[in-house]
């Protein structure tokens, strides 16, 4: 394997020139440069990365710790998509800058991410990320202060600079979009109540109709979604039987994912309802294998996974670049949030014409 000392003698120079040139931490003329790389490429020579870090105390490495490797993907169901997509938005960003992204995987073991994090550090890691599969508080080990940590999907009681979907703006751009479709009985079946997403996206219902002039409903708003429960769907049907049997019913059902919108259509139809034609449905996610397959195709709400993996590696990279902005990032304890476009498709009637908000609509028809 060529050497410094091999590229040199080729170049015909001194062995500090060509650490100058690989380095670029002293002026070298044009010429001289060419020579060494032209030596170089001809040598097949491969600068030592491991020496160049001991000199300059930077390893190009960024570690990302995540779980959606190891969960299951299979394409009919969301179950792991939203880190993945997360993952791959990172991926993106990462691509046009000279770091090189290291990805570890949890493994579905919380327990392994002190150790992860250690690893990366032995490996003197310029940043992390840590990246969860749903919008979640988390607790996570103290890292050095110079080295920079961002968090996707999650936030921590410190104020760790974070990257998170702005759910309660989602839920209430979708809400203001059906009041001006017409629809005035809008019914909510939430996300688990522990959830933070859905404490954010309620609130953003509410907000809707408050600034609609509707006063909110509380026999409108239940629960539609039980982390998985044998007898979920037998829940759920009783949950619409009753609001469809209010002298007042919904004429539109919102719900807190697209997974539950799938059980809504299946329970509307069991009830021998038509939709949009009886009763309209609208979801969030804007899981595409759903949305775009269900018959009528489901309105719903984007949630912008791979924009939020773009942003948090935009932040990290800010972050090792510049000192002062990773303490600054450091000190806001404001989390970024990005936000995503409804999109309105077949699922929803139009009641009556009325101009639409200034909104980011995407319209499928």
């Amino acid at each position: 394997m060529a050497t410094i000392y091999d590229v040199a003698k080729l170049a015909k120079v001194s062995a500090k020139t060509v650490s100058r040139v690989l380095n670029g931490d002293a002026p070298v003329g044009r010429e001289t440069r060419e020579a060494v790389e032209a030596a170089m490429a001809t040598l097949g020579y491969v600068p030592s990365n491991a020496a160049r870090m001991m000199r300059s105390n930077k390893s190009g490495l960024v570690g990302l710790i995540t779980g959606a490797i190891s969960l299951p993907n299979e394409p009919t169901l969301p179950s792991g998509l939203p880190d993945l997509f997360i993952v791959q938005g990172i991926q993106k960003a990462m691509a046009s800058s000279e770091m090189t992204l290291m990805i570890a995987d949890t493994g579905g073991r919380l327990d392994r991410v002190p150790h992860l994090i250690q690893t990366f550090l032995r490996h003197r890691v310029e940043g992390l990320i840590y990246v969860a599969e749903y919008h979640q508080k988390v607790e996570l080990p103290r890292v050095p202060a110079d080295t920079p940590l961002v968090l996707a999907n999650c936030f921590d009681s410190i104020g760790t600079p974070a990257v998170l979907p702005d759910d309660q703006r989602g839920q209430r751009d979708l809400v203001a979009r059906l009041i001006a479709a017409g629809h005035r009985r809008i019914a909510y079946l939430t996300l688990p109540p522990h959830m933070v997403a859905n404490t954010l996206r309620t609130a953003g219902y509410y907000e809707a109709l408050a600034q609609a002039g509707i006063p909110a409903d509380p026999a409108l708003v239940e629960c539609g979604d039980f982390d998985g429960r044998e007898d979920e769907t037998q829940i759920l049907w009783e949950t619409i039987d009753r609001m469809l049997r209010l002298p007042d019913p919904p004429t539109v059902l919102c719900c807190g994912n697209d997974k539950m919108a799938v059980r809504v259509y299946g329970i509307l139809r069991s009830r021998g309802l038509k939709v949009p034609d009886e009763i309209s449905v609208a979801g969030y996610d804007n899981y595409r294998v759903m949305a775009e397959t269900l018959y009528p195709p489901l309105t719903t709400v984007d949630l912008s996974y791979s924009a939020m993996g773009v942003r948090a590696a935009q932040k990290l990279l800010a972050m090792i670049s510049d000192p002062a902005a990773a303490r600054q990032a450091r000190e806001e304890r404001t989390p970024t949030l990005v936000a995503g476009p409804v999109y309105w498709r077949g699922s929803v009637t139009e009641r009556r014409a009325s101009p639409v908000s200034q909104l980011k609509i995407v319209r499928e028809d």
